[in-house]
């Protein structure tokens, strides 16, 4: 049986009268999108016929998960808020905090000690305010979710980036920040910009070397980093239906790499195939009940244009399989040029190390099709070129492939199997000889390639692909392999070719596992201490952030005018900084370190306005707070571009910057900023980006009138003695407005428990 099976009856008994009053209010059929949404409108949320990316609407969700590298910081928040048990089901998913270098059985103990201050903290307050625990070892977050909790027509938040993994299983899965969590854990309503909708038909079908990831590749490279921003993505036609749950799930994932929202599938067999695999045929039995609703109205997909705001169309007969990067994951190029373009910008083509796995690709079928071209290793007598690793996603997968044989078949090949755990996705690769900087190339199933994401060197060219091609160009060793097309040369100096993969969607014998790695959390937990050590470095109990003052900010020191991409790996890096992600002070020692400095270019050096020398871009913002210094940021397009993490908003809260004023923002980081009680603005001219001088003092004007809608006006005061007034945008409502006053949300929550 199900995970909150009484949860999932709830929502489905009262979902065809929801889906009916909201085609009623709106007067037209609906896309699967709406009646996921309309359906989890709060209580007290008036019901309207809600303007896309404009309306802002406040939502209940179904549940929320956490991973342990942000859950640290949102539960820290949740215990100031005042409440004694979570409002809605939650979890907590220890992936993080593991590092990978000598294999799973010795960086799992590894993990277990250096980070057993963490993980006990996070279970035992699991276990007080009744959170499902997932212990280190268990698996990476989205694909334990996508194996236990994801429910098709469902709504949750999680506090990563790729929460939107679980719109393979029909939810509406979406990233948020820690606070966001906070407010839904507490019981209160959760507030989302009504979305826009990308209709994405698939007909076709997949053959060959083609893979579901192709699929999202391809929007990737059409959409750019930043085309799906407040927006979501709903997949449909023939060619949706014939992929699989997990397929689907896969390109969800890496919709997050797009800027959406989220991306979410119709219910069909597939799913329900799904479900009952993973020992939820009550909850597929359920989904049959209302299946109608669980998918958009036939007259939608007839004639999607009437219904969504931009529809692209994709046939998976003739897509081709494709590698994305290096260093962006929207640089989309065909496997037929890739040749002639890695060749033509002078990458290095020789492929140092092949990574399978990450949550975005890590499913039963995604390896067995993987073993499928590694058995051919020793059968066409060939030798890997490439070293190769893995990481499974959870270990219900690991269990089950290692008795289906497909572990020894990775070992003959030389592969390396690291813990259940995101691992080199996220930077937690301790890999050798990384410290060199020496420029070489990798290719991942992964889903990001930022600069230094996966080993900390920023001379890494990495390449996103499936874990199909990835096998395969780890064989060859080499970027300009076309496995459709080459010839390898074997031991035996004979021409052979890599049949195309193949593999099962699901294990034939079923899953298995002996320990899952979870642990309930205690029926009652009135009774369960959750200590924090004043003297930790990895834990640090926060003290709220202060309220405005009422007046204008004034005198505020530039700190950084950021140039180019600017994700939060640039604001608040992970890899070895992971382990400080509950301890807010020892975290913002990384602020804006990867950030590039607009005025010499280069990173983590920027001019100190009181000493006038250069230093690392955290010492001169605490030097700015010691002497009660405001500050602010610039930053150009897509600011806040990648994870969800809120660390990247509360660092600079905490060290005293008063405003990031940017070119645009994504989404999740501008509700982060709101949520911490910062001022998120944009330019209302982008040109006046370049009206910023390194020496500028800067006042933000218009704050005691601070009101949606209305733009503030930005004073520059040039070091020359001359100023300049430019007009700054907010898309603050009136209660985010309050949470600026309030010295951010929590404030609010904290207040509310109180009276």
């Amino acid at each position: 049986m199900a995970f909150d099976i009484e949860m999932i009856k709830e929502v489905y008994k009262n979902l065809p009268a929801k889906v009916e009053a909201a085609r009623k209010l709106i007067g037209r059929p609906l896309t699967l999108t709406e009646k996921i949404l309309y359906s989890h409108l709060h209580a007290e949320q008036k019901g309207d016929n809600f303007e896309r990316g404009k309306s802002y609407v406040d939502f209940s969700p179904d549940r929320v998960a956490m991973q342990d590298a942000t859950a640290q910081m949102a539960l820290l928040q949740f215990m100031q808020s005042g409440r004694p048990k979570v409002a809605v089901p939650s979890t907590v998913h220890c992936d993080h905090l593991i590092t990978a270098k000598n294999g799973a059985n010795e960086d799992l103990a590894f993990a277990n000690t250096e980070s057993k201050e963490v993980f006990d903290f996070l279970g035992s307050v699991s276990n007080k305010y009744g959170i499902g625990f997932w212990k280190p070892g268990a698996g990476i977050i989205h694909q334990v979710v996508l194996e236990n909790y994801a429910f098709p027509g469902g709504m949750m938040i999680g506090t990563d980036s790729h929460t939107v993994n679980a719109g393979g299983l029909g939810m509406i899965a979406i990233g948020v920040g820690g606070a966001d969590a906070c407010d839904v854990m507490a019981g209160l309503a959760w507030e989302l910009k009504m979305p826009k909708l990308i209709g994405v038909k698939l007909t076709g079908k997949l053959s060959g070397w083609t893979a579901p990831k192709d699929v999202i590749l391809k929007v990737a490279g059409i959409l750019t980093v930043k085309g799906g921003t407040d927006a979501v993505v709903e997949y449909f036609g023939p060619g949706a239906t014939s992929m699989s749950c997990t397929g689907k799930g896969t390109i969800c994932n890496m919709g997050a790499e797009i800027g959406a929202t989220t991306s979410t599938f119709g219910y069909d067999d597939s799913m329900s195939r799904y479900l009952k695999a993973t020992g939820r045929a009550d909850v597929a039995a359920l989904a049959d009940t209302v299946k109608q609703h669980l998918t958009a109205d036939a007259e939608v997909y007839a004639d999607p244009a009437k219904y969504f705001d931009q529809v692209i169309e994709i046939d998976l007969s003739t897509l081709e399989p494709h590698v994305n990067g290096p260093f962006t994951p929207d640089l989309a190029t065909p496997i037929s040029k890739l040749k002639e373009v890695a060749l033509a910008n002078g990458w290095p083509t020789k492929i140092s190390v092949g990574l399978l796995g990450s949550c975005t690709n890590s499913s039963y079928e995604d390896i067995s099709r993987a073993v499928s071209l590694a058995k051919q290793v020793s059968s066409k007598n060939l030798k890997a070129k490439s070293e190769y690793l893995i990481n499974p996603g959870s270990e219900q997968i690991r269990f089950t492939i290692k008795r289906d044989g497909f572990l020894d078949v990775f070992d003959q090949i030389g592969a390396k199997v690291f813990t259940n755990a995101c691992g080199p996705c996220i930077g937690m690769w301790d890999r050798m000889g990384a410290e060199k900087q020496e420029k070489n190339t990798i290719i991942h199933s992964f889903n990001r390639n930022f600069a230094k994401r996966a080993d900390g060197n920023p001379n890494t060219y990495a390449f996103v692909a499936s874990p199909e091609i990835v096998t395969a160009m780890a064989i060859a060793g080499d970027l300009t392999f076309n496995p459709l097309t080459d010839f390898l040369t074997n031991e035996k100096g004979e021409k052979v070719k890599l049949d195309a993969p193949t593999g099962d969607e699901l294990p034939t014998k079923g899953f298995a596992v002996d320990d899952p790695g979870f642990q309930a959390p205690a029926a009652d937990g009135s009774k369960v201490a959750v200590n924090v050590s004043p003297k930790s470095n990895r834990l640090q109990l926060l003290d709220p952030f202060s309220a405005w003052e009422g007046i204008d900010l004034k005198g505020l020191k530039l700190l950084i005018k950021a140039k180019g991409k600017c994700t939060t790996d640039h604001i608040s890096m992970a890899g070895p900084w992971l382990k400080f992600r509950g301890h807010l002070d020892n975290i913002s020692n990384n602020m804006l370190i990867g950030a590039v400095n607009f005025f010499n270019e280069k990173t983590d050096t920027v001019k100190n306005q009181i000493t006038g020398a250069y230093d690392s871009v955290p010492k001169v913002q605490r030097d700015y707070k010691a002497h009660n210094i405001g500050s602010i940021v610039v930053g150009d397009e897509n600011y806040g571009e990648g994870s969800s993490r809120e660390h990247a908003a509360m660092e600079p809260r905490h060290l005293g910057v008063r405003a990031v004023l940017v070119k645009s923002f994504a989404r999740i980081h501008e509700t982060n900023l709101k949520k911490q009680g910062m001022l998120g603005l944009t330019f209302a001219a982008k040109g006046d980006y370049d009206r910023i001088q390194e020496n500028d003092i800067i006042d933000i004007v218009g704050l005691t009138s601070f009101t949606p809608g209305k733009q503030l006006t930005v004073v520059l005061h040039h070091a020359d003695g001359s100023s300049e007034e430019i007009m700054a945008n907010h898309t603050y409502n009136a209660q985010q407005i309050e949470w600026f006053k309030a010295g951010g949300a929590l404030n609010i929550i904290r207040a509310n428990v109180k009276a």
